[in-house]
């Protein structure tokens, strides 16, 4: 990845992960949150597990990033636009598809 690509990732992601650590982390202990999501074999989510790695990235500073990290926050970013786009209507505060992008470090009622 180069630098300009590493740029667009880094202004996407911090521009769509619109929690901070300390709330993701708050939120991922919640109910709610281990509930969302698709499970395999009954174990931890995919969106809950990005949870705990999207803290991780946000508590990393920007030049200590690995490509690894940078290629998480591109997947992250794909996830959030893409559920964003099937926003559904009515009250969406409690519904999976909100507790499902919280996941993701995206309340998309902040």
């Amino acid at each position: 990845m180069d630098d300009e690509e590493r740029k667009e990732t880094w202004d996407d992601f911090r521009e769509l992960v619109n929690m901070t650590p300390a709330e993701l982390d708050k939120w991922l202990e919640s109910d709610e949150s281990r509930a969302a999501g698709q499970h395999k074999d009954g174990g931890e989510s995919t969106g809950h597990a990005s949870g705990r790695r999207i803290t991780e990235i946000l508590r990393t500073k920007k030049s200590d990033l690995s490509d690894d990290d940078y290629q998480h926050m591109r997947k992250v970013v794909g996830y959030v636009r893409r559920h964003l786009a099937q926003r559904p209507s009515g009250d969406l505060s409690d519904t999976r598809w909100r507790h499902s992008l919280m996941n993701w470090g995206h309340d998309p009622l902040a």
